[in-house]
């Protein structure tokens, strides 16, 4: 006989792992994540679109489950996983995992708080369900990454892999935290494909709605969990079969390998990378050098040009068309601009380096940020693309009034594995973007909640302060 099924190979993990527990380093880091996606979503209530989502969720009315932040009622738990998974991916400053460039907790977070919820759940129940969510949603990005192009086969056929694995991921964290066994685990996850789903032409010619995608994919999550709970079920090849996951997202190109080589022993959750800035991942090592040249002493008014140099299939998204790099009109903008966030960063900035209060429209259009950024080269560099995309390397030389040049290296991305980012500065993200909807005291205490994530005996103490956000 052949090895069974992958959906029944990844939903006999997840049994697994809900009966033994996770590795210390996994349950820390799952932590973490709860902890900034929690921060990231309070921040994001007060978007044009993240009130039209809570509004709509208001609308629907139904059985109060589950909570959404800055709603100061329960909702039914998908409305609510649907909320949060917004709003959680709607400032471009949820985790990244590389190099299938995905951002896993967006979509398996908001999932496994809703069905944690539901099912009265306690926090090491939760704990152990996120790190499930995670592992399976980044082994199904990396069986359709491409290691010889260096790319996702997702994002070459314009498919948002985040919440199209997202939707996967967050039905089995959903699942196991309904109290559902491997067979309806599996079932769960086979639902959850019929229902993922997310394309990238909003990141070409606007639009709101790629905010929407983490929520779509939380929601499907719950859902799924819900219906196999009843008895509905998926097919058993649903991800390698003829007419299956695989099959019609990638065209059968996909490596079966990387779903199933070390399950249960090689977690891939500790090495996704957290954003420590609220811009393009892509930005971030330029970001450090640049808080490098100003911890040096390097001034603006010292500085006659700039180069930052970056791997050269990063430069079309920070750095092309350069004169549109050069002068954004908003902060989103701004997000994704090269020579913004190296100005931001050699002027001084929030939080961790740069918080959002570095990216909005005035500052955008603020014209000594505007005078720093026309000096400001983006050119690819062969250095950086043989890193690259296991790292988002930069190296940024200053050329100055003097004629002297500086020149700073960052060959690792910060809140990466090499270059982790501690509690205490997670904390300090999550105090930087929470603090916007709570006051100090509900800070704390949502903070020292997750922390002893697995010692809490509800999973509502951390969610309902969140309700009251604004």
């Amino acid at each position: 006989m052949g090895d069974p099924p992958l959906v029944h190979q990844l939903a006999d993990f997840a049994a697994t792992a809900t009966a033994k527990g996770v590795p210390d380093e996994v349950a820390a880091s799952v932590r973490q994540r709860v902890l900034d996606i929690l921060g990231i979503c309070v921040a994001a209530t007060p978007l044009d679109s993240s009130r039209a989502v809570l509004g709509f969720v208001d609308d629907q009315g139904g059985t109060g489950q589950a909570s959404a932040v800055g709603l100061d009622r329960a909702v039914p738990a998908q409305q609510a996983a649907f909320a949060n998974g917004v709003m959680a991916h709607s400032l471009d400053y949820d985790d990244t995992h590389l190099p299938s460039i995905l951002h896993p907790s967006a979509s398996v977070v908001p999932a496994a708080l809703a069905a944690a919820e539901l099912s009265g759940a306690d926090g090491a129940a939760l704990q152990v369900a996120v790190a499930i969510g995670l592992e399976v949603t980044v082994r199904l990005g990396m069986a359709g990454y491409d290691q010889d192009a260096g790319n996702s086969l997702f994002f070459e056929r314009g498919q948002h892999a985040t919440s199209i694995c997202g939707a996967v991921g967050g039905a089995a964290a959903a699942a196991v935290l309904l109290g559902h066994d491997a067979d309806r685990i599996g079932h769960a996850m086979g639902i959850a494909v019929s229902m993922a789903s997310g394309l990238l032409e909003a990141n070409r010619t606007g639009g709101t709605v790629k905010r929407l995608h983490c929520g779509f994919a939380a929601q499907s999550a719950v859902t799924a969990a819900q219906l196999a709970g009843r008895g509905i079920t998926g097919p058993p090849t649903v991800l390698e079969g003829r007419f299956g996951f695989f099959a019609g997202f990638l065209d059968g190109h996909f490596h079966a390998d990387e779903l199933t080589d070390g399950l249960g022993e090689d977690w891939a959750v500790p090495g996704i990378h957290f954003k420590p800035y609220p811009a393009n991942h892509f930005t971030h090592t330029g970001i450090d050098a640049a808080i490098r040249l100003r911890e040096r002493g390097i001034t603006a008014d010292r500085i006659q040009r700039l180069r930052l140099a970056v791997a050269p299939p990063t430069v079309r998204t920070i750095g092309q068309p350069i004169e549109v790099k050069r002068a954004p009109e908003t902060g989103y903008q701004a997000q994704f601009s090269g020579p913004y966030t190296v100005a931001a960063a050699l002027l001084g900035g929030t939080g961790l380096g740069l918080g959002l209060d570095d990216f909005t429209d005035d500052l955008a259009r603020d014209p000594v940020r505007h005078d720093l950024m026309a000096r400001v080269d983006v050119v690819g560099d062969d250095r950086c693309a043989a890193i690259f995309p296991d790292e988002f390397p930069a190296v940024l030389t200053a050329t100055l009034a003097s004629g002297e040049q500086v020149v700073e290296e960052v060959l690792a991305n910060r809140g990466g594995p090499q270059r982790p980012l501690t509690d205490a500065e997670l904390a300090t993200k999550f105090r930087d973007n929470a603090s916007r909807g709570l006051d100090d005291d509900v800070l704390a205490q949502v903070e020292e909640a997750v922390f002893d994530l697995a010692g809490l005996d509800d999973v509502g103490a951390v969610m309902a302060p969140l309700r009251t956000s604004d």
